[in-house]
């Protein structure tokens, strides 16, 4: 499987955006960092390990939240990691796709006219639903968010995920009652050249992955490009940054 020409979807998040530096991470969802000469707290939203991104020391992004009841003020949305920027926002990948599934950007699943968000399906909620002209089948999608990629290779999930095999056995009998399934891994930096389960970090998912793609669950995989939008002209802040679905690659097993 060759990887395809760029899908060119993207998503604009608005800000405002600050620069940082990590210093730690006490809990998988809270990140200690430094904006200036002042120490903040910030919350992670992944619940993977990400232990080659987050070193003390690095460049990272804290996007100002407003909403009431946060017990933090800030954010972690992207860090910089050899010169380019990651995103560490596992909840995002989703959007992108959204986004990417309404202007019709990627090939896969052109000709959807209705898309629905948070699909159930057995034990399962699944990131979406598809529909599409009569004579053509129901379609459930999930995507999965990817940041870790070694000499090219991006590799998921960088720690155990019993929610995600719960996923891919419902895409399997989703499979097997006559459904279109499908699982999208979105890569959340731009560096990858193909992609694999990581079973190191868990075997289970892989073992899965490979018995579902058996199946006839279908399994793609998107890397993305990051950019920071709209500097404040004062080098302390930005307005927005920016996901941008380049390329499908190949899925390998």
């Amino acid at each position: 499987m060759r990887a395809s020409e760029q899908p060119g979807a993207t998503l604009i998040i608005p800000g405002p955006l600050y620069p940082a530096t990590f210093l730690k991470r006490p809990n998988k969802f809270l990140a200690i960092a430094q904006i200036g000469k002042r120490r903040v707290e910030a919350f992670l939203p992944n619940p993977g390990r990400m232990r080659e991104l987050f070193v003390p020391g690095v460049e990272i992004v804290l996007r100002e939240m407003s909403q009431e009841g946060r017990k933090t003020r800030y954010d972690v949305v992207l860090v910089r990691y050899h010169g380019y920027l990651v995103s560490a926002d596992s909840r995002l990948p989703s959007k992108v796709v959204h986004a990417a599934l309404r202007e019709g950007a990627l090939p896969e699943f052109a000709g959807a006219v209705r898309i629905i968000p948070e699909a159930r399906y057995q034990n399962a909620r699944l990131d979406f639903l598809l529909e599409f002209p009569k004579g053509h089948p129901l379609c459930l999608l999930e995507v999965k968010s990817c940041n870790l990629v070694e000499n090219g290779r991006a590799l998921f999930p960088d720690a155990p995920t019993k929610r995600g095999v719960r996923h891919l056995e419902a895409l399997i009998q989703a499979r097997r009652s006559g459904l279109r399934a499908c699982m999208v891994f979105l890569i959340q930096r731009p560096d990858s050249v193909v992609f694999s389960p990581y079973d190191e970090a868990d075997p289970q998912f892989g073992r899965v992955l490979r018995e579902a793609v058996q199946e006839g669950v279908e399994a793609y995989a998107y890397d993305a490009e990051l950019s920071l939008l709209n500097p404040s002209g004062k080098g302390d802040r930005w307005g927005a940054y920016s996901v941008t679905i380049q390329r499908r690659i190949p899925v390998e097993l």
